[in-house]
């Protein structure tokens, strides 16, 4: 992003408009909304900037504004038709400490306004940083449609509640209380105040006397890494999750669908220094048995060589319920992005998913592999592949069998190094072959 998206305090701040016209009676509108005290500079105001001054909602100036003006004013947009007026006047407003927003220009400006869905005290923001305007425009259309009308009105009475929600337990209790009372019945309005803070008194009542609910440990695929690969599953566990509990493997642009979560590294890597799982199951047992909503955020599939079956079992023995969300493995993002089926009639009637790396550093059974007529995707091979030709040449696969070497599979710096199994370690090693 070029641009943070951010709510400014308007309260008691001053704001400065220069320009006439449709598009400055725009910027206009939008401050108008706010509790800004807003002067308007300009040759030939509008009717509308005419009438606003003169039931005082803004302070009209005729001219351009001096290098005195800009004293204490926290925004301006300069919306002259001259483009050299506003240079020069950005540039007296940056000297005061003001931020600018220049019209149709977003590499002049230091902010821009997005486009406004208004349910005061809620507030959605479209952006698109100035380069499809009309697109935010049918965003926001789009996002109208979807909110009640009556939705501002129902958050303002939620705040006025919330001192009394503190009564509940931190965590889920609290969450559970706020999730029923947005009820899709609720928010399509049509209930007068009274009745509605009646409805939250009974409703806070009968989860005061409910008994105390145990977390839940969902394990979500964060995907081999591309984060256009997560599930919308995956997506909606991460928007409620409390704890994220995150392994090394996992694309850290993948929390952006968690914002508001408390991010806990317990990352393994081969051959370098891990978290024990000892202490990862018991992590997860304390946030689960403190009401939270954790969410154990594993690369690929969380039951494809990720310890979830082994971690949610063992949850499972301790009383926690668990929820398994698939994700998108490696072996299979990578052959796609690679134009390589995984199975293909008259070719490989099947697939198979091993690791070259096992716990207790046996040796697979390469013969019956090499036999199977299979696919073979093997993970964690880069260490071992003289184990793997070798043990596959030993079991009667020819020499001649194409291989494919697939480093950071998904991601924009993917590699992939075709080769024959007879060939592979010494064309990996010119290759540089990383995991």
């Amino acid at each position: 992003m070029d641009f943070l998206p951010i709510f400014v305090a308007t309260k008691d701040r001053k704001v400065v408009v220069v320009g006439d016209g449709q598009m400055a009676d725009a910027k206009c509108r939008g401050v108008l909304k706010t509790a800004a005290r807003l002067t308007v500079y300009a040759d030939s105001p509008s009717d509308e900037a005419l009438a606003w001054a003169e039931q005082g909602r803004i302070t009209l100036r005729w001219g351009l504004p001096i290098a005195n003006d800009f004293e204490s004013v926290t925004l301006f947009y300069a919306a002259h038709e001259s483009d050299a007026i506003n240079d020069e006047l950005a540039l007296l407003a940056r000297g005061a400490g003001a931020i600018v927003n220049v019209l149709d220009r977003t590499d002049a400006c230091d902010f821009i306004t997005p486009a406004i869905v208004d349910r005061d005290p809620v507030v959605v923001a479209i952006g698109t940083e100035g380069s499809a305007p009309v697109l935010a425009r049918q965003i926001k259309a789009d996002v109208e449609a979807m909110l009640p009308a009556d939705l501002g009105r129902l958050a303002r009475l939620a705040n006025s509640f919330r001192s009394k929600v503190r009564a509940l337990p931190e965590g889920l209790a609290r969450r559970n209380f706020w999730k029923e009372f947005f009820s899709p019945t609720r928010l399509s309005g049509g209930t007068s105040d009274k009745a509605l803070r009646r409805d939250l008194e009974t409703l806070l009542a009968r989860h005061m006397g409910a008994e105390h609910e145990t977390g839940s440990v969902s394990f979500v695929g964060a995907g081999p890494g591309d984060p256009e690969l997560l599930t919308l599953k995956a997506v909606k566990a991460l928007n409620q999750a409390e704890i994220v509990m995150i392994d090394d493997l996992v694309n850290p642009a993948v929390l952006e669908h968690c914002p508001g979560a408390r991010i806990v590294s317990v990352g393994k890597r081969g051959g370098c220094r891990s978290t024990p799982q000892a202490f990862i199951h018991r992590l997860m047992l304390r946030y689960a048995r403190q009401g939270k909503c954790v969410v154990r955020l594993k690369g690929g599939d969380p039951c494809i060589f990720g310890r979830g079956s082994e971690e949610a079992d063992w949850l499972g023995e301790h009383g926690i319920e668990v929820e398994m969300v698939n994700g998108i493995t490696a072996g299979l993002a990578g052959a796609t992005n690679c134009g390589i089926p995984l199975t293909l009639r008259g070719v490989a009637r099947g697939v198979t998913l091993v690791t070259a790396h096992t716990q207790d550093d046996s040796s697979l059974n390469w013969a019956a592999l090499a036999q199977s007529g299979t696919t073979l995707v093997v993970y964690m091979g880069v260490a071992k592949l003289a184990d793997i030709r070798d043990g596959l040449l030993a079991g009667g696969m020819s020499a001649e069998m194409p291989v494919a070497m697939i480093e950071n599979a998904s991601l924009p710096a993917q590699r992939e190094c075709r080769s024959q199994l007879g060939a592979m370690q010494d064309d990996a090693a010119a290759f540089a072959l990383k995991s």
